[in-house]
């Protein structure tokens, strides 16, 4: 079976480096990406503020069963994840995945749709440092790292503050969804 990774994303706003370098790795890796947005089409890729390329969804995350996904990446972007934590849809995909012990890959702005999950209690994390109070509002214990990986409630965590953190984020996402 192959090993599909989801990369949910809203319609724009999305940190182009926090999709396009951990989708690549998957790729490399062997694993199957697969691009989940609120509605079919394409999304926008951002360069911090400045717009760069777009990218076609490949399911509406309304149509999309977590079962049929091995892990998800949650790039960040700081529009894109204010926007995704308002898809019921993205919420509930996420807090399926983590009922099913499935690994869950959030970096920089990203970790707010696991806030707004419900999803951080008991949980040690690290995120762009503006989500700090956010994180321990939700019962989470925010860090300052490259990387960081919690295995904590039975489903494995791996967290990034900024794009300067892709090496380490990819190669512990990898070896998170079985794929290093």
């Amino acid at each position: 079976m192959d090993k599909r990774i989801a990369f949910l994303v809203a319609g724009e706003g999305i940190e182009q480096a926090e999709l396009t370098e951990p989708w690549a790795a998957v790729e490399k890796a062997g694993g199957v990406p697969r691009l989940l947005s609120g509605r079919l089409g394409v999304v926008r890729g951002y360069h911090h503020l400045t717009p760069a390329d777009e990218f076609t969804v490949d399911v509406a995350l309304g149509d999309a069963d977590p079962a049929d996904y091995a892990g998800a990446v949650l790039p960040g972007g700081v529009a894109n994840s204010d926007d995704l934590r308002t898809d019921d849809h993205a919420v509930r995909f996420v807090q399926a995945m983590a009922a099913a012990g499935k690994p869950i890959a959030a970096i920089c702005h990203a970790p707010w749709l696991l806030v707004e999950a419900d999803l951080l209690r008991g949980k040690t994390l690290t995120s762009y440092p503006s989500l700090a109070t956010d994180i321990r509002n939700a019962g989470g214990d925010w860090v300052d790292q490259e990387v960081k990986v919690c295995d904590g409630n039975g489903w494995h965590l791996v967290t990034s503050r900024a794009p300067k953190d892709l090496p380490a984020f990819n190669l512990a996402a990898l070896r998170e969804f079985g794929l290093d």
